[in-house]
């Protein structure tokens, strides 16, 4: 299966960019039908993930993606799912 992975550690403080890091990501696997994404925003204090988990609540980008995952091993991953044939 193909998968994505943006580790979001480089540019944690960097609003802008992480989310044109993650509007890039989310075009790159509807454009190439790629299912899963896995994003690392690290455990650090969960301000970087929750910024993560509300940029995706956005209603279009909620359209491009079937579910997301938080990896109950590392609280510090999330994976982003997509629907087969995007």
């Amino acid at each position: 299966m193909a998968k994505i992975k943006l580790d979001l550690h480089d540019i944690y403080n960097k609003g802008k960019s992480i989310d044109a890091e993650l509007n890039r990501v989310i075009s790159e696997a509807v454009d190439k039908g790629i299912a899963l994404i896995e994003i690392i925003p690290g455990k650090g204090s969960g301000q970087l993930k929750k910024t993560v988990l509300r940029f995706l609540e956005q209603k279009h980008i909620r359209e491009l993606y079937h579910r997301v995952e938080k990896d109950s091993k590392n609280w510090g991953r999330l994976f982003i799912h997509f629907k087969k044939g995007n």
